[in-house]
């Protein structure tokens, strides 16, 4: 699924069920096949945390297609007493740890969804 942020356009693999939405980006890769992880999520509070993740990641929490909140750079953690990042939204995007600095990806700012 294609998402558009400001005048970026990112590739993003759609993750919907439980199961896939607790694997996330554990033990992944960025390539070239997928820019981001999109999670819907039902509308409320969200809580994410890095275990076992291999990467940085910029974590964003979307509601209504407007970003509410973004955790930058986010490191992984290797034991089960991680960090959690938390915000408010219907949809979560995960993507590469300082993605959102470099192309000025702020709160407020909307998304479309493309495809």
């Amino acid at each position: 699924m294609d998402i558009k942020i400001n005048d970026n356009i990112y590739k993003t693999k759609l993750v919907i069920t439980g199961k896939d939405i607790q694997k996330g980006m554990m033990g992944r890769k960025f390539d070239n096949t997928f820019d981001g992880m999109l999670f819907l999520m039902k509308d409320g509070p969200q809580s994410f945390w890095m275990k076992n993740c291999i990467t940085n990641l910029d974590i964003i929490f979307i509601d209504k297609g407007n970003i509410t909140k973004i955790h930058h750079n986010c490191k992984p953690c290797n034991s089960d007493d991680c960090e959690n990042f938390e915000g408010n939204g219907d949809m979560v995007l995960e993507l590469r740890g300082g993605e959102c600095k470099k192309y000025g990806i702020e709160e407020g700012d909307s998304i479309d969804i493309l495809s």
